[in-house]
């Protein structure tokens, strides 16, 4: 059993109900390397003030830096028994500097500590996520330069509408997801690594040496902080309750979470529907696929599926800690201990999302024999009927009810308008002239006929 980082006023031990109910490192551990990161940080802190002298110092460091190195190793193990990873931590410590790790909290409160090692642990994540997003963005990027001139029936209601291109389908999801890194790189750009709330009030060091730790690291110092990959620009706490009970970013970024995994929610849905029998549009490679344990043809596009299913979850993440937070008084609760397991689930869940629908993306085949099929539907160009009569210098809404008229007279008597009489036609406006509607019949024509989209 690890050390408690508290206790001293205590004369029972904790009820081991409660030590069981309160522990968070099943989960927290997943900090480690970003509470080691915040210590050796405090550390220099505490030289710059006088509360450490320069040996010490580089003891602590040297010791923390063990620790760290572990932990990106992957030899890192957590203790069943610890309350939380940043007790663990100061126990480990402990064992490798002794009672010289007991200065280690020094005008730091786990408060305070809790909040740095999050903010670091969403600045790491973001920036991993970020790199998987631009994946996709090429996965879907490549698939429309591989499939530049295939045009497909556009939907809207799920219902025909007019002929688009691929590449503007998966660009415009290119552009949602592309909007879902805007989103993160504003956040992890005010995430706000700030130190000095202490508990709650501050603490009686001055401002500047925490601006000023970074000016004191040693070149090996120097080294590990750059191997994590984040930017320890330190700031000084504005306001010190707010720090200490702030968790908007973590409610921002499980926002943000959400949002993306709405974008490739839909993304995953439309590759179901493309893929069923009834449009037979694309198919999935079967890697990405499962089979049925009693129907032996099945071949399921379970990966799309759990896409689809995983985005309930990040919803529920997001309204998860907007409850808990909605109530509590300034400044720190043990309730905000609560965000974690919803962070790093949101976080984990997106990466892998990212990485398996950039997979299947890049696997996709297209029946384009099929896709052609449905573009002889002709009511995908009623809309450009509609603007050939208003060039004939027909009104908008005299053309709408014209064009409306014809493909109702098409559907009823199953005769398509290609295979009426230029007399058919006639009857609906002298102004439709068979080889001119004809000829719009073409979905090539279609697409090349809409030039108010500035194609990049």
């Amino acid at each position: 059993m690890t050390k408690k980082l508290w206790g001293g006023r205590f004369k029972k031990k904790i009820n081991p109900l409660v030590e069981r109910f309160t522990q968070s490192i099943g989960y927290d551990w997943k900090l480690a390397e970003y509470d080691v990161l915040g210590s050796i940080v405090h550390t220099e802190i505490l030289k710059k003030c006088r509360y450490l002298n320069s040996a010490e110092a580089s003891k602590l460091q040297a010791a923390l830096m063990q620790i760290g190195g572990d932990v990106r190793a992957g030899r890192f193990k957590k203790d069943a028994g610890a309350e939380d990873i940043h007790s663990q931590i100061q126990d480990m410590l402990e064992k490798k500097v002794g009672d010289l790790a007991l200065k280690l909290q020094t005008a730091r409160s786990r408060n305070e500590q809790v909040s740095f090692a999050t903010r670091l642990y969403c600045a790491a994540h973001i920036g991993k996520l970020k790199k998987l997003i631009d994946k996709l963005i090429a996965a879907l990027n490549d698939s429309a330069k591989k499939n530049k001139s295939l045009i497909i029936p556009g939907f809207t209601h799920m219902q025909h509408a007019q002929p688009v291109l691929l590449a503007d389908h998966f660009k415009a999801y290119a552009c949602m997801i592309q909007r879902d890194k805007a989103r993160l790189s504003y956040i992890s750009e005010h995430l706000g690594a700030a130190m000095g709330a202490g508990a709650v009030a501050g603490t009686p060091i001055g401002w500047k040496d925490y601006e000023n730790a970074a000016k004191g690291y040693s070149r090996e110092v120097k080294d590990y902080i750059e191997k994590s990959g984040i930017d320890l620009d330190i700031k000084a706490v504005s306001n010190s309750l707010d720090l200490a009970g702030d968790r908007d970013f973590v409610i921002e970024i499980l926002s943000a979470l959400s949002i993306a995994g709405m974008h490739i929610s839909r993304m995953a849905e439309d590759l179901i529907i493309w893929s069923t029998k009834e449009f037979d549009f694309v198919e999935i490679d079967e890697s990405f696929c499962t089979g049925s344990s009693l129907m032996p043809q099945k071949k399921n596009p379970d990966s799309l599926e759990l896409i689809r299913g995983y985005t309930g979850r990040l919803y529920g993440n997001l309204v998860g800690v907007l409850t808990v937070m909605k109530g509590l008084p300034l400044s720190y609760n043990r309730d905000m201990q609560l965000d974690k397991e919803a962070l790093f689930d949101s976080f984990e869940k997106i990466a892998a999302e990212l990485e398996v629908l950039a997979a299947i993306v890049k696997t996709i085949k297209f029946n384009k024999g099929r896709i052609g099929e449905q573009l002889k539907d002709e009511s995908l160009y009623a809309t450009d009927i509609v603007y050939y009569l208003i060039e004939k210098g027909v009104a908008f809404k005299n053309a709408h009810d014209i064009v409306g008229r014809l493909i109702r007279y098409s559907a009823d008597r199953s005769k398509e308008i290609r295979h009426m009489s230029a007399g058919e036609l006639k009857r609906f406006s002298d102004k439709l002239v068979k080889s001119r509607i004809v000829a719009l019949l073409d979905p090539k024509a279609s697409v090349k006929s809409k030039r108010s989209v500035k194609r990049k």
